[in-house]
């Protein structure tokens, strides 16, 4: 177990045999704290969200890793620029994870296929095995806080992360849709379902910025996300603007390098758990 390890045996690779030990890391691993990124429906944002939070957390003076559990559509490797890189093991059968200009631990199926743009025809079950393995298979070091990006929906792959890693808790990503609200609703009810905390709320594209006055323009209306908060019991963390540099950033694979103040105040009680 790492020295800087301090917290309970769930989240180390020791050997303890308590018997609220899930799913444990590999020898020589530790993850202090785990939080999961989710939402009900795909198309909103989620790996944006994860990219800011440990690009942020970083920054912050935080060790921090991302554990891109949505197999089949992975984009975390893109938005930090390692897209093209591979990840490494040995004859143990440890994987290592990749590392990011600021040193930000990634996994991601990308590193492990051929091709980054090879599909993954795999079934709910092998899939959600895979995501099992990035937790029991590479070697995190010396982790502050990881951050899981979820596949969509409240399927296979959400109820293993849930069932089987010790989450600490769950930021839920929206959009300002009517529509969004139900779909949001599943996430916090599923979550509660499950005895996980939930951070808070982040409603991405929930507004565009004019140039020429500063005004907030809202797209797709008004938010309705004060009203699922107040419903829930739950803060909202963050609002996230429609912008072209958060858009540029992503596509050229520099999501560290974006200041992103938007996003200080999830920051701030995500350091404070």
């Amino acid at each position: 177990m790492a020295e800087s390890c301090t917290h309970n045996c769930s989240t180390c690779g020791s050997n303890c045999k308590s018997k609220d030990l899930r799913a444990t890391l590999r020898e020589g691993s530790c993850v202090k704290k785990v939080i999961g990124v989710v939402s009900g429906k795909g198309g909103v944002g989620k790996s944006l969200v994860t990219a800011l939070l440990a690009s942020k957390m970083r920054k912050a003076g935080f060790k921090t890793a991302v554990l891109d559990a949505d197999i089949t559509g992975p984009s975390i490797p893109t938005s930090f620029g390692v897209g093209a890189q591979k990840a490494t093991g040995d004859k143990t059968g440890t994987i290592y994870p990749v590392k990011t200009e600021t040193g930000i631990q990634l996994m991601s199926m990308n590193f492990l296929l051929e091709k980054e743009t090879d599909p993954v025809l795999w079934r709910g079950p092998v899939i959600a095995g895979a995501v099992k393995q990035f937790w029991t298979d590479v070697e995190w070091r010396d982790v502050d806080f990881m951050f899981v990006d979820m596949p969509p929906g409240t399927g296979d792959v959400p109820l293993t992360v849930f069932q089987s890693l010790p989450v600490d808790g769950i930021v839920v990503v929206s959009s300002p849709q009517q529509l969004v609200r139900v779909i949001v609703e599943k996430a916090v009810k599923m979550a509660n379902m499950m005895k996980v905390p939930i951070v808070g709320l982040v409603e991405n594209m929930s507004y565009v910025k004019c140039p020429h006055c500063n005004e907030e323009i809202k797209v797709f209306g008004e938010s309705n996300i004060n009203g699922i908060a107040k419903d829930y019991g739950i803060p909202v963390l963050a609002r996230i603007p429609m912008s072209e540099d958060i858009s540029k950033a992503i596509d050229e694979g520099d999501v560290e390098r974006l200041d992103a103040d938007f996003m200080d105040a999830a920051v701030d009680l995500i350091k404070a758990m």
